[in-house]
């Protein structure tokens, strides 16, 4: 094995707290209905965007979205930019860890500048060389990580990440999955399974 391909939500970090602030008040000021909850945005960490509109805003007009989601992204990236996430325990100790041994990437199904949000606030892009989302590109999570992973030559990759959906994206670019069980979803089929982000460096330290 070559390389890591992080998700980033529930996987390195965790904005709930950010992202709720960020998306009820673009609910606000867009004039849209409606006041989210922690567990709404738990709900839909991991998903496209196309797939959160249909769980949390199938009232809004394509207009009425289209206005929220612009809003939303931009207080989104201002707000992590200023205060980041809550990262799990050793993120930063593993990752420097892991960097002298394999090439690390990360492929998040995010909107484009919530990653750079990450990297500009704690400081953790010099462990990274590339990253990737749909936001940029438009592909799903399993093409976006076979992009990564062509443009890089990666040869032989693992994939870490917390959903299901997570799982079903390294089935599709046929890589073994990572599953974190501290964060966010609930996966029944695996190659690995992790408590603690360290216990990333019992797998492949």
């Amino acid at each position: 094995m070559d390389s890591i391909i992080f998700d980033l939500d529930g996987t390195l970090w965790n904005s709930l707290d950010v992202v709720l602030k960020a998306w009820n008040e673009a609910l606000e000021e867009s004039g849209a209905e409606g006041n989210l909850t922690k567990e709404d945005i738990r709900g839909v960490m991991g998903l496209q965007a196309h797939e959160t509109r249909e769980k949390l805003f199938p009232h809004l007009s394509d207009e009425q979205h289209r206005t929220y989601t612009e809003k939303a992204s931009e207080l989104e990236s201002a707000y992590l930019r200023k205060q980041g996430g809550q990262l799990y325990s050793g993120v930063e100790h593993v990752l420097k860890r892991l960097a002298q041994q394999y090439n690390l990437y990360i492929v998040s199904n995010c909107q484009e500048g919530y990653i750079e949000s990450f990297y500009a606030y704690h400081e953790l892009d010099k462990y990274f060389l590339d990253f990737e989302n749909p936001g940029r590109t438009g592909l799903s999570k399993g093409e976006n990580i076979q992009l990564v992973m062509e443009r890089n030559d990666v040869a032989k990759a693992v994939y870490v990440g917390d959903t299901n959906g997570d799982r079903e994206a390294a089935k599709k670019a046929d890589i073994p999955f990572v599953y974190a069980a501290y964060g966010f979803g609930e996966v029944d089929e695996f190659d690995y399974v992790i408590e603690e982000f360290k216990e990333l460096l019992k797998l492949f330290g």
